[in-house]
């Protein structure tokens, strides 16, 4: 019986592939799921893992581009993937005299239609454990956003993935073993099964072993691991015990008397001068952090992007602000901020200005009606944006709620994958940080980008005069492909105008 492996569907908009390297030869035997080659498309890389065990025959020589449905290679004598699924399933789990039944396979679910791997955040779970159907029982990242994964069945959890490692959809996460009539007896509990983790009262794979947190406030402080005596299941190094952890003070050396030289002698030379502490660390990227990095270099390499710059007089906004915020709160229950007003300009000037709010989609230019408004936030893992719906219809109030909803879920590490795609325009407020100025990058596959920066009191010039104005630089990137320079600057100046005259926005002049 032969097997014929395809070219895997990697992505809704990719057609083809590139063979980059085999790790099996052809005739070859192999296991199922083992690594048979590495598969590159224009957005990632993807390993092609065996859905048999045979003999290999390759049809396809590295180096070679493929269709999607393209034959790879044939697996000669080998059980169907299917097969091998229901043996591995028929197999007695080593649990099973502990009136345990089948065994459930836990794999990576499909997250979102772009996303082709995951990386294992964190086990909420320990290997071993109990647990009921539905229970929460490990975060999930991907290059979006986080995940939960609830338990698919009620038994015994067993470990496969470890924290860190980075998974394809459809990987292998965990085993449960299934266990009727809820908690399994004393007796059964106490068999234990080959991956079963140690009593409490010996070492097992968590003592000493810090969570993600509590590694990156233990890496801060200069810390290691080993100098923290963990407080949680099995001696497990928990957020708490890094925070209270304090840093190794540097001993002071004693002070020795100074010896004299006699007159005459030769002094010895100085000891040679010594430096503190140069160490270094390495840390895993996280696959948000690889997908933000690949897609700025694409942004570089595939636009034409240009910056164009005016600056803008905040003082009509900010005495606006000031007579009415109270009021604004009191009425809405949320603060009149400055995005409010900088995304109701966006909006007009879009609508004004078409071509800033379109994007190239192959050789067309595809134009947007609406106004999607991508908002730059800085959350805990990374630079998210999420986006407000047709900001085009919304009011000040119902703008600045959708902010600090938004911005709220980000920093919470809850956005789902529909509030961060689809924008047409993006915002990005580098002045809460204290920028001056910046040419930001376009967040493809839009063609436009706003940078907010710094409130300044500077020295301008106003009707001859010389005046004190609270001022602040805008910065607009474009893709030159689609927007010309004419376009570009009115569009900014229209920005300037709106936001130097808020009563414009009420009128719609």
């Amino acid at each position: 019986m032969s097997l014929e492996m395809k070219v895997p569907a990697v992505g809704e908009s990719i057609t083809e592939v590139t063979i980059g390297q085999w790790f099996k030869k052809d005739g070859d035997q192999v296991q199922m799921d083992e690594v048979l080659c590495e598969l590159e498309s224009d957005k990632a890389t993807f390993e092609l893992t065996a859905e048999s065990a045979g003999t290999l025959r390759i049809k396809a020589q590295a180096g070679e581009t493929l269709e999607i449905g393209a034959t790879i290679c044939v697996i000669e004598n080998g059980a169907t993937a299917s097969e091998a699924k229901t043996e591995v399933k028929a197999a007695p789990a080593p649990a099973a005299k502990a009136k345990t039944g089948e065994v459930k396979e836990m794999i990576v679910p499909t997250v979102g239609e772009s996303i082709t791997e995951v990386t294992l955040a964190t086990w909420l779970k320990a290997d071993g454990d109990f647990v009921q159907l539905d229970d929460i029982i490990a975060e999930v990242d991907s290059d979006k956003a986080t995940f939960e994964l609830p338990a698919e069945a009620t038994g015994i959890l067993r470990h496969v993935a470890k924290e860190g490692d980075t998974l394809e959809i459809g990987g292998l996460i965990c085993r449960i073993e299934v266990v009727e009539g809820g908690k399994p007896t004393a007796e059964a509990a106490a068999t234990p099964a080959p991956t079963a983790a140690p009593a409490p009262s010996k070492e097992s794979y968590a003592t000493g072993h810090a969570s993600p947190a509590a590694g990156k406030i233990i890496a801060e402080k200069g810390l290691s691991p080993a100098d923290i005596q963990g407080t949680g299941k099995d001696g497990r190094i928990t957020k708490e015990d890094a925070i209270a952890a304090q840093p190794k003070a540097m001993e002071t050396p004693k002070a020795e008397p100074k010896p004299t030289t006699p007159v005459g002698a030769t002094p010895s030379p100085a000891p040679a001068k010594t430096f503190g502490a140069r160490d270094s660390r390495r840390e895993k990227m996280s696959s948000l952090r690889r997908t933000v990095s690949r897609r700025l270099v694409a942004v570089k390499n595939e636009t034409a992007m240009l910056t164009t710059f005016n600056e803008v007089n905040m003082g009509p906004i900010m005495d606006i602000r000031k007579k009415y915020k109270d009021q604004f709160k009191e009425k809405h229950g949320v603060n009149l901020g400055f995005m409010s007003f900088f995304t109701k300009a966006v909006c007009v000037a879009l609508q004004e200005w078409p071509a800033v709010n379109a994007m190239i989609d192959g050789n067309e230019i595809v134009y947007h009606e609406f106004c999607d408004i991508s908002i730059a936030v800085s959350a805990p893992k990374g630079l998210v944006v999420p986006v407000i719906r047709n900001a085009e219809s919304l009011s000040f109030d119902e703008i600045e709620k959708e902010v600090v909803r938004l911005a709220t879920k980000a920093r919470d590490n809850k956005l789902s994958i529909e509030e961060m795609t689809g924008g047409t325009f993006t915002i990005t407020n580098g002045g809460i940080f204290g920028s001056m100025m910046s040419t930001p990058i376009i967040n493809a596959p839009q063609s436009a980008i706003l940078g907010m920066h710094n409130i300044v009191e500077r020295p301008v010039v106003e009707n001859g005069q010389i005046v004190i104005r609270p001022m602040m630089y805008v910065a607009l990137s474009y893709d030159h492909r689609i927007i010309d320079g004419r376009e570009s600057v009115s569009f900014l100046v229209r920005v300037k105008q709106l936001l130097e005259d808020p009563t414009r926005l009420l009128f719609g002049v």
